[in-house]
């Protein structure tokens, strides 16, 4: 079955001459899905972009950590484990080439999850190896994906 998903990206950077110089225009975006919020974008700040918005790269990497997350939080509650917050700081790491061409070359996973009771912390951490098999995000991306999970404990 497939799933069709849609986007429109609409380019924000003309400063009046378009792309007359390589320095006449700006590399900002929107990204605006019909019915949701705007995202106002950037390049890379190494590039030139500006700081304060999201870049591709920005978002790919928190698109892989969105849908880990929300595959663990469906098979633990599958499990039985009440997980009452989770929140990452992943890490990508990328690699420039000759001509500025980049790719990035891994991903590190680094979630906190917080368990109510006395989970098993074994079949919490067995669960974020599932994950890879079925995540759609990490099933699409050619780098290696890692994940090193903390679990918190709460009664």
């Amino acid at each position: 079955m497939s799933h069709n998903y849609t986007s429109h990206i609409v380019w924000t950077g003309n400063r009046g001459e378009g792309t007359a110089h390589y320095r006449s225009y700006d590399r900002t975006w929107d990204v605006a899905v019909p019915g949701k919020p705007v995202v106002h974008c950037s390049n890379d700040p190494l590039l030139g972009g500006d700081p304060a918005k999201m870049n591709p790269e920005d978002l790919l990497l928190s698109a892989l950590s969105a849908c880990h997350m929300l595959w663990y939080l469906h098979y633990a509650s599958d499990a039985g484990i009440v997980v009452t917050r989770y929140a990452d700081t992943p890490v990508g790491i990328g690699q420039l080439e000759r001509g500025g061409a980049g790719r990035f070359v891994s991903a590190t996973l680094r979630p906190v999850v917080t368990i109510r009771g006395h989970a098993d912390l074994q079949v919490a951490q067995a669960i974020h190896h599932r994950i890879h098999e079925v995540c759609f995000v990490a099933r699409s991306v050619n780098f290696p994906v890692s994940c090193e999970p903390e679990f918190v404990q709460e009664d």
